[in-house]
């Protein structure tokens, strides 16, 4: 097994620029371009197989699922399932997500939904008080706000339908290791001390994350005895016992102790849905995504779509003019998330003019070239007329030519900080992701509207956005990241990096990055970049905001010598391994 080594990203994302010594009218207007010393930086390469996920133990279960001859959809399960127990800030079995997949035997492209759903007793004032005002975390760290989960439903659908290998096979490494335990990285350890008071709440999440009073540390091992029960009985009678057996009726008992909402009627009725992927085009590449209520794969085409209107190839990666376009591209597009985007089960979601190359060509007029919109002029656009947190990620390829990006959550770090008792089950607190009041922001700053208002059964907009990119319909680059409302932004600067300046998927993840969401009007940036190139940025009126990690990419490339795999540093404990 083949391990890609760790670089410290401190080193690469102060890597020097060549800059100028002085801004002027004429370079900010001008095609502002430089050279990028960035240190070689080369991802781990295999002939058979690659799976790249945050935590490294996930990974190795993944590999050796490939290895036994599994395809990548039976590694991928495997890796969900693992993720559960070394990842628990956001790997998950009580929470929700996507699944993307190309099929080589079908060559059809597949979208798994997943997602948690609002349970029947929901509805839309429940997060305000009687004056109408937002009551402070009632949506985040309580009962209610739980959805019901989803993972093993999408897990299972995705098994039985496109897997070889039985359920027991693929869950047994992950029970082993919940059972024996292993030793808490340092990163975990500063999570778990990040979110002590979260956590320390609730009896039953505080007897499996703490020890003498205070949360496990670093060397220590954490061992999850209820839930290696949990994932036995999983093994044993399906995803059946879950929704409708044992661990549903811990779960329902749990909610009927502390005031929640979601019944055994919730449970029972879940249902993982099968759907058509979001498809565009970008220079001769297709590109296949999660359609809503994944608000990702229409924003990463449309902003695609508007992107190539441009020569960022000649502009040069991070240049003055491309970040400016990026961000103006970014904030048509978040304005448009905030109007049209929900569950497209409860309202029509206008996918075909979101993506639509004529309507980014009405968009792209309204950039400035050489100055910034305000977002406050920014309205959404007309699509219709063009009609015709905590989260991880994983990317696996096999030899088969299938291909799978999954990208699953428990929505902040460690979500609700609530286990079921007796399950070993952390609980998500995905119903933050509805609209809990028009205009006002989510726990991501994020803004939205009536179309992603709270209603019973109703999936919350999300901007998780697992993508296959494919090359003459063959798969070519697989790839996805958390991070909230700056998932998107975050992949879709992945795609261009590969495909507009030509780099390997190393140096593609550790290039820094820029986020701009519309609301609040700030690009934001990552340490690296160019101080010329913000001072120009800062003329032309963009609101800048430094500091912030944008997002934690794990990523595959395909190529005619096998397969190129890259976890990004920004998580120390991820891992690229094949065979």
């Amino acid at each position: 097994m083949l391990i890609n080594k760790k670089i410290c990203l401190a080193l690469i994302l102060a890597s020097a620029f060549c800059v100028t010594s002085h801004v002027s009218q004429a370079q900010i207007a001008a095609n502002v371009h430089y050279d990028t010393n960035f240190p070689i930086v080369s991802p781990v390469s295999t002939k058979n197989g690659m799976v790249v996920t945050e935590q490294a133990l996930a990974t190795q279960v993944g590999a050796d699922i490939l290895k036994r001859g599994g395809n990548a959809i039976d590694a991928a399960v495997a890796v969900g399932f693992a993720l559960a127990v070394v990842l628990p800030n956001a790997g998950n079995i009580g929470g929700g997500g996507f699944m993307v997949i190309h099929d080589a035997k079908s060559g059809k492209d597949i979208a798994l939904d997943f997602r948690e759903l609002a349970p029947a007793k929901a509805h839309r004032d429940m997060y305000l008080d009687d004056k109408g005002n937002v009551i402070a975390n009632s949506s985040i760290y309580t009962h209610k706000a739980i959805g019901v989960p989803g993972t093993i439903a999408g897990l299972d659908l995705a098994l039985r339908k496109y897997g070889t290998m039985r359920l027991a096979d693929i869950i047994a490494p992950s029970i082993h290791i919940a059972e024996q335990g292993f030793p808490i990285t340092p990163h975990l350890a500063s999570l778990l001390d990040a979110e002590r008071d979260h956590l320390g709440k609730w009896p039953a999440s505080k007897a499996i994350f703490f020890k003498n009073g205070r949360p496990l540390t670093t060397g220590e091992k954490l061992v999850q005895k209820d839930l290696a029960h949990s994932l036995k009985l999983i093994a044993e009678q399906g995803a059946k016992v879950f929704y409708e057996g044992e661990i549903a009726k811990k779960i329902v008992t749990e909610m009927q102790q502390h005031d929640g909402l979601i019944s055994a009627a919730d449970l029972k009725n879940y249902k993982a849905i099968e759907r058509i992927p979001v498809t565009g085009n970008y220079r001769g590449y297709q590109i296949v995504s999660m359609p809503p209520p994944s608000s990702g794969g229409v924003h990463i085409v449309q902003m695609l779509n508007m992107l190539e209107h441009f020569p960022l190839t000649d502009q040069g990666v991070n240049s003055a003019r491309t970040l400016h376009e990026l961000s103006e591209v970014m904030k048509l597009a978040y304005a448009d998330r905030s109007e049209y985007l929900g569950d497209p089960d409860f309202l029509h979601v206008p996918v075909a003019g979101l993506t639509s190359k004529s309507y980014a060509d009405t968009l792209v007029k309204k950039i400035d070239l050489t100055h910034a919109t305000a977002s406050e002029s920014i309205k959404p656009g007309t699509p219709v007329a063009y009609e015709s947190d905590q989260t991880t990620h994983f990317s696996v390829a096999d030899q088969f030519g299938n291909v799978v990006a999954t990208t699953y959550t428990l929505n902040l770090n460690f979500g609700s900080g609530i286990v079921a008792a007796g399950t070993g089950i952390v609980l998500n607190d995905e119903m933050d992701d509805f609209s809990v009041k028009p205009g006002a922001p989510n726990a991501f700053g994020l803004i939205g509207g009536a179309a992603n208002e709270v209603q019973p059964f109703k999936r919350p907009l999300s901007s998780m956005s697992p993508t296959i990119v494919l090359k003459d319909n063959k798969p070519f680059l697989v790839t996805g990241s958390p991070g909230g409302s700056r998932i998107i932004t975050t992949t879709l600067q992945m795609i261009i990096n590969v495909i507009d300046f030509n780099m390997n998927v190393a140096e593609a993840t550790v290039t820094p990055r820029i986020h701009q969401q519309w609301m609040p009007d700030q690009l934001r940036y990552e340490k690296g970049i160019s101080v010329d190139t913000l001072s120009i940025l800062r003329q032309q009126g963009q609101h800048l905001k430094a500091g912030q990690v944008l997002g934690k990419t794990q990523t595959i490339q395909i190529g005619k010598d096998g397969f190129f795999g890259y976890s990004d540093p920004r998580n120390p404990d991820g891992l690229a391994a094949g065979f």
